[in-house]
């Protein structure tokens, strides 16, 4: 009887030591800067709480007083001013297929939905109540200028990557080409 009392009284300070190192690591992840107790911080006879935190990564430091701006942080893509101002004309109405890439957990789920639903075309897709795929066909033939899991379903499998698309949509595209020039 008496060594489940005394095995219960040293299980509660270690679950609490187990608690409060698990919360440190949730609100202080190994490599991150958001930690405001950093090692390296002194106690010099000054609390903690009283100072405000400022280390050599604190980019708000440098920053006037004045200034509204938001903070200017390091680009972590390259890509050129070039590749963002790019203007690329789509012609439904020629031979142009938009080949929508899912990329899971990004809204792509939503967006594609929009994609079938919501854009104002001359002939807007063709959606049954009901049905996952949509019908979407160029004005006046009977051709797809969408490809996604919303119009030609999982042709490519599912969560098809880059490099399956780029090696399924062709094959895809002129297998229905095909259907339609036999009828």
């Amino acid at each position: 009887m008496m060594d489940d009392r005394s095995s219960k009284l040293i299980l509660v300070p270690i679950l609490a030591v187990l608690f409060i190192m698990i919360g440190y690591q949730y609100i202080c992840p190994a490599g991150s800067n958001s930690c405001h107790f950093k090692a390296e911080e002194k106690l010099s006879g000054v609390s903690l709480l009283s100072t405000p935190y400022q280390d050599s990564d604190d980019f708000y430091r440098d920053q006037d007083l004045e200034d509204d701006s938001p903070p200017k942080l390091p680009s972590k893509f390259n890509f050129t001013e070039r590749d963002l101002d790019r203007h690329v004309e789509f012609n439904i109405k020629g031979d142009d297929v938009i080949v929508f890439l899912h990329i899971q957990k990004t809204g792509g789920t939503t967006f594609g939905r929009h994609l079938v639903r919501n854009i104002r075309l001359e002939q807007p897709c063709d959606c049954k109540p009901g049905q996952k795929k949509c019908t979407c066909h160029r004005p006046g033939k009977e051709e797809s200028w969408l490809f996604s899991r919303f119009s030609t379903g999982w042709s490519c499998g599912l969560h098809a990557d880059w490099t399956e698309l780029t090696n399924c949509v062709p094959v895809i595209m002129d297998k229905k080409e095909a259907q339609r020039n036999t009828r």
